[in-house]
C-alpha cells in the first residue's frame, strides 16, 4: 500500500483493459500514481469462458489490496463437494488401456490417475464476470475507449508518445502493454524483426463451451460434474471446472495438430469434427461432447522467450510478456502477479527519470519465472496428450509428474520478489 498521500509527478499509460490491465491499474492507482488506461475495444469486455486461478493469483490479488480479493471472491466458484476443496483436478483416463492398440480399448476408462491437492482452495471464475468486478474498482474518468494502439515513440526527454489508430496521439512519462499476446508493444520493444516479437503456434487447439450444471450432472453424475476433472489421452484432453457458483460447467477439450495455417486463430468446425477428434474416448467425454453447442475452435499459441521485457520507458506484463498455453491455469495467475509486483516497484520511484530502472528491476526478478511457466505449461500439454518423452501413457510416470508440477507456481514468495527488485532499483536508480 502507499505510504504517501502525495500524487507522483509522473504519468503511466496502461495499454490494453483486460485482467492484467485493470489489476496493474488498481496497484498504480493505490501509489497515488496517476494513469490512464486505454482499451482498443468500445467498452470492456472479456473473450473466453472459465479460467483457474491458483494460489499465487489469489495472494497477488490479496496483496494488490482487499478490494481486489473481494472483487474475486464475489465471483469464485470452487468444487462443489467440501472433500474436493483442495483439489486442483481429478486426473482420468480419457481412454481405455488398449485404445491405441485396439486390444481391451474400453478398459480403464475414466479411472483415476491422481488427484492433485492445492494449498488453499481451488479456485475458478468466468472472465467476464471477474472483469466486470474489477472495472468496479477503476473510476469512470481512468479509461479511454476506441483506443487501438498503431506505434509508439520514444520522445527527445524520454516521455513515450503513443499512436492510435483513430489517428489521435497521447504522452505519458511511460506506457506499460498490457495488450495481449498480439501486443503492438511488444513488437515496439523487440523490435518487428525479433523471432520472438510474434506468437508461435504451439501444436494444439481447443474446443470450449459452457453447459447448464444440471444437464451435466444427469448425464455425467455429481462428483464428475459439480468438481474439477481432467481426462487424458492420445493427442488430446478434455477438462471440465464448475463456474458461475455452480450453476454451469466450464469444458475445454484439447486437440493436436501440427501447424495452423488459417489467418484466424478461432475458426468454426462441425460437431462431426469435434466427434471425430475424440473417437473411441470414455463414455464421460462423449457425453461431454453431446452438451457442448458451439463447435469453434481456437488455435492456442504461446511466445517464445523475450529477451527482455523492457524499452526505454516501455514495459510488458502479462500475456504481452508472455502468454502461455492454459495447461497450467497460470496465465492470468501471472500477469496479476506481474501486476502487484510492478506496481509496487513504481510506487517507490520519485520520478521519470527512474522509471526505465523500476522497469527494468521489475523484468530482472520476472523474465525467468514467466519464461519457465511458458516452457513447462507446453510440456504439460503433452504430458496430457501422451506425447511427453519418456512418459508417454504410462499412468505411474504421469502421476509422480503430477505430484510436483505446480508447487513452483503455487508457492512463490511475491513478498521477497518485490523485496529483491525493490533493492535492485535502489543500487540501479538516482533515489
Amino acid at each position: 500500500m502507499s505510504t504517501t498521500n502525495t500524487t507522483k509527478p509522473f504519468d503511466i499509460a496502461v495499454v490494453g483493459g483486460g485482467i492484467a490491465g485493470l489489476c496493474l491499474t488498481i496497484g498504480l492507482l493505490k501509489h497515488n500514481i496517476p494513469v490512464t488506461l486505454y482499451e482498443s475495444a468500445a467498452a470492456f469486455g472479456e473473450i473466453g469462458a472459465g479460467v483457474a486461478l491458483g494460489t499465487n493469483a489469489v495472494n497477488a490479488m490479496e496483496s494488490i489490496g482487499p478490494d481486489v480479493k473481494a472483487a474475486f471472491e464475489k465471483v469464485a466458484t470452487f468444487n462443489q463437494w467440501e472433500s474436493k476443496n483442495n483439489i486442483w483436478f481429478d486426473y482420468r483416463r480419457g481412454v481405455g488401456h488398449g485404445a491405441h492398440s485396439g486390444a481391451d480399448k474400453d478398459a480403464g476408462m475414466g479411472e483415476l490417475i491422481y488427484s492433485v491437492k492445492t494449498p488453499r482452495p481451488s479456485a475458478y471464475v468466468h472472465r467476464a464476470r471477474f472483469l466486470d468486478e474489477l472495472v468496479k474498482l477503476v473510476p469512470d474518468n481512468i479509461a479511454k475507449f476506441g483506443k487501438r494502439l498503431m506505434d509508439s515513440e520514444t520522445l527527445a526527454d524520454g516521455s513515450v508518445k503513443l499512436k492510435f489508430k483513430d489517428g489521435t496521439e497521447a504522452v505519458h512519462s511511460a506506457a506499460i502493454g498490457c495488450d495481449g499476446i498480439k501486443s503492438c508493444l511488444r513488437q515496439v520493444v523487440l523490435g518487428e524483426s525479433d523471432p520472438a516479437a510474434h506468437a508461435v503456434f504451439s501444436g494444439k487447439y481447443a474446443y470450449r463451451g459452457l453447459i447448464p450444471m444440471d444437464q451435466a450432472a444427469e448425464l455425467l453424475g455429481d462428483e464428475l460434474a459439480r468438481n474439477s476433472q481432467m481426462y487424458l489421452g492420445y493427442h488430446g484432453h478434455v477438462l471440465t471446472f464448475p463456474v458461475e457458483k455452480g450453476k454451469t460447467m466450464n469444458v475445454v477439450a484439447f486437440a493436436s495438430k501440427p501447424s495452423w495455417d488459417d489467418p484466424s486463430w478461432v475458426v468454426t468446425t462441425t460437431k462431426e469434427d469435434l466427434r471425430a477428434d475424440f473417437e473411441g474416448w470414455s463414455s464421460h467425454v462423449h457425453s461431454i461432447i453431446t452438451l457442448m453447442q458451439k463447435t469453434d475452435i481456437w488455435a492456442l499459441f504461446n511466445h517464445l522467450p523475450a529477451k527482455t521485457y523492457v524499452r526505454d520507458r516501455i514495459a510488458i506484463i502479462g500475456d504481452a510478456a508472455h502468454a502461455t498455453t492454459p495447461h497450467q491455469g497460470s496465465g492470468a495467475g501471472m500477469a496479476i502477479e506481474d501486476a502487484y509486483v510492478l506496481a509496487e516497484i513504481l510506487g517507490g520511484v520519485k520520478s521519470a527519470d527512474q522509471i526505465h530502472a523500476a522497469f527494468k528491476a521489475f523484468e530482472e526478478v520476472r523474465i525467468e519465472r514467466t519464461h519457465n511457466l511458458v516452457t513447462t505449461s507446453r510440456a504439460c500439454g503433452q504430458l496430457y496428450d501422451f506425447e511427453l518423452k519418456g512418459v508417454e501413457d504410462d499412468v505411474e510416470k504421469i502421476a509422480e509428474d503430477l505430484r510436483t508440477r505446480m508447487l513452483w507456481i503455487w508457492n512463490e514468495d511475491l513478498q521477497k520478489e518485490v523485496a529483491d527488485a525493490k533493492a535492485i532499483f535502489e543500487k540501479t536508480s538516482k533515489l
